[in-house]
């Protein structure tokens, strides 16, 4: 059986990474307080946190207007990565999957942003009393994918070509 073509491996990660998100975000929206700790181990809570924000919570408080800003960027970016992943060639399969991961974290939290007006957060990690910016499925998955980006640039079939 042959593998399925590169775009499909991207558009049907990105479906499993949408789903798996909403899920999760849906569950912690129903069993969460807001903004109250469940403690899980000694560096891990789930956490409830709403972000109107970018990335960090960049832009979190200014005004609404970022709303629709960064929705407007989410569309884009989705637009780019799609035709990209219908442009790969058979050979470029971890593109596939890194353009997948970002597309599907990219829409999940599109899907929230436009729906609630905020993204649902919900995992916490932290040292002590340092904590790291609370997240959630599609942060994780942008995240993996930009490593796999990364990687690919310097390792993959495209940096074989230059």
């Amino acid at each position: 059986m042959r593998a399925l073509a590169n775009p499909w491996i991207g558009f049907l990660l990105a479906v499993i990474v949408i789903g798996l998100d909403q899920y999760t975000k849906a569950l912690a929206t129903a069993q969460l307080a807001y903004r109250v700790p469940v403690e899980v181990t000694s560096w891990f809570d789930l956490m409830l946190a709403h972000n109107t924000g970018a990335a960090f919570s960049f832009l979190a408080s200014a005004g609404g207007w970022q709303r629709w800003f960064l929705t407007a960027v989410a569309v884009a970016v989705s637009v780019v990565v799609v035709i990209w992943l219908t442009r790969l060639k058979q050979s470029e399969r971890m593109l596939g999957v890194a353009l997948g991961l970002v597309l599907g974290g990219g829409v999940g939290n599109l899907i929230d942003r436009v729906s609630l007006g905020y993204v649902v957060d919900f995992i916490s990690w932290h040292y002590n009393d340092w904590y790291w910016p609370a997240f959630n499925i599609a942060d994780a998955a942008i995240c993996l994918g930009a490593v796999l980006l990364v990687w690919d640039s310097f390792f993959g079939e495209t940096s074989k070509q230059v």
